[in-house]
């Protein structure tokens, strides 16, 4: 079987689908060399180093979760459109646990300033404009969403849940009511 060409695109999304198979941690320049059959000096004319291969795989990581968020909130506002929220973060964790891992990390300019990023803030805001949260105020709220969900998700990755009952997903639908509930009470600004 012929191999494909390879491109920056093309090694960025092998090095997600190792982060998948076999964790984020395992995303080094010689691994991915190893499974494109190359030696890894040859991918250095597609990423410039291994923090440029893993800032690939955060803004891939990006792009799939702000697919999914669009279409989970499509059409919905308020408690729907946070459980559709929610659930699309829940739903990549656990389809693509490397490539989430990725977004707990932190990334570099071209990351954070790329379009994938702005589109998970955009749609992040079109679900706060559901509530009763004032605009200068969603800066907060969306670091609250992110530090909510992600610590959840990190703490259910690792069975941090299955020792107890409930099971975690009753405990997860409480999590995402009382973000409701938080949304729709936002405090103002601490004196």
């Amino acid at each position: 079987m012929e191999r494909a060409a390879l491109t920056s695109a093309v090694v960025v999304a092998d090095a997600a689908a190792l982060a998948d198979e076999a964790g984020f941690e395992a995303v080094t320049l010689s691994a991915v060399a190893r499974r494109l059959g190359v030696q890894a000096p040859s991918l250095y004319s597609h990423v410039r180093d291994r923090e440029a291969l893993l800032d690939g795989v955060t803004a891939l990581a990006l792009g799939d979760l702000s697919q999914r968020i669009a279409a989970a909130i499509a059409g919905r506002a308020g408690r729907a459109a946070l459980e559709g929220y929610t659930g699309a973060y829940r739903e990549f964790a656990r389809d693509a646990p490397g490539r989430w891992q990725s977004l707990q990390r932190r990334s570099g300019d071209i990351v954070v300033r790329s379009d994938a990023a702005r589109q998970v803030v955009t749609l992040t805001r079109a679900v706060l404009r559901g509530y009763p949260v004032p605009e200068d105020q969603h800066v907060h709220a969306i670091r609250v969403l992110g530090a909510t969900i992600n610590g959840y998700l990190a703490i259910e990755r690792i069975g941090g849940f299955d020792h107890s009952t409930p099971s975690p997903e009753v405990s997860w639908r409480k999590t995402v009511q009382v973000l409701d509930a938080l949304l729709n009470n936002w405090p103002g600004d601490p004196q």
